[in-house]
């Protein structure tokens, strides 16, 4: 039976005997309104440790001016039903008050360099220092021996494994494969605002995701890939922010050479921001 805990005493109570019992923990840490992708990296949480911790905590701080704090959905009824589903032990779910004594305006706050700053950091500035200052204190409260991101949110995932190395936390950072649609479209909690014809053109972002990758295999310049991946996407009605080939490390590649890769995309449709991303291995020639 899943506990749903929203005190930092009973929180600390209950995974200090886990601990003392020897315990390994694992942390998932979620905005809510979870659905089948959320719920794998529970089930990966829970290969790789003995009791799993969820949060549910929709973060304001990494929330833009014009972005959907208030709009976020929020189904914790659910959420605690399919997190006890998959196996969850305990679910966190604090108050902002709880995560932010000092209230947000006086809170420190924690920044990733550099990798924070491009692709989707461009596009939503300060989104990833507050990714960054909510994860440090979800780590410091539940201190997990591991962590387990999707890799739909493939910086966000480079971007916590930059902060972790940098402060030397002890922990683990699990990356969880992308969870799809049957036609291929990755799960996310904002899927539901897409409209039907909206949502049948969706899958377009795959597609394009995995014209790219046939052409940098190809060896087709990752300039002429990126601009024909834009016109693509364009022209099927799409608003892109960006569409690029990166190192694994985010950095531009210098060149056209072989190697592992990653195509990332951010696009709207309608109302509706939607990512994807690819991993690929570019062979030598």
């Amino acid at each position: 039976m899943i506990e749903t805990v929203n005190q930092l005493s009973r929180l600390r109570e209950i995974v200090g005997g886990w601990k003392r019992a020897g315990l390994r923990v694992a942390l998932v840490p979620t905005m809510g309104n979870l659905h089948a992708g959320h719920f794998s990296l529970i089930e990966l949480a829970r290969a790789n440790a003995d009791r799993v911790v969820a949060s549910v905590f929709v973060n304001p701080t990494q929330f833009g001016p014009n972005e959907d704090f208030a709009q976020y959905p929020r189904t914790p009824d659910a959420d605690r039903l399919g997190l006890e589903a998959a196996g969850c032990d305990v679910l966190w779910m604090p108050a902002v008050e709880q995560m932010y004594p000092l209230g947000t305006d006086h809170a420190t706050r924690m920044r990733a360099p550099g990798i924070s700053d491009v692709l989707e950091g461009a596009c939503r500035p300060g989104h990833f220092d507050g990714v960054c200052t909510v994860v440090a204190r979800l780590f410091n409260q539940v201190q997990p021996d591991v962590a387990a991101f999707g890799r739909k949110d493939y910086q966000q995932l480079a971007v916590i494994r930059q902060m972790v190395a940098d402060l030397a936390f002890p922990i683990e950072i699990l990356g969880a494969p992308i969870v799809r649609e049957d036609d291929g479209l990755a799960r996310s909690s904002r899927n539901q605002y897409l409209s039907a014809p909206e949502r049948a053109l969706a899958v377009e972002l795959r597609r394009t995701l995995l014209q790219v990758r046939d052409e940098c295999v190809a060896g087709k310049p990752r300039a002429a890939v990126q601009a024909a991946a834009l016109a693509r996407l364009q022209a099927a009605g799409f608003e892109v922010d960006y569409c690029e080939v990166r190192l694994p490390d985010l950095a531009e590649p210098t060149r056209d050479d072989d190697g592992p890769r990653v195509a990332l995309l951010a696009a709207r449709l309608g109302r509706t921001r939607l990512i994807d991303n690819i991993e690929f291995q570019v062979p030598a020639r």
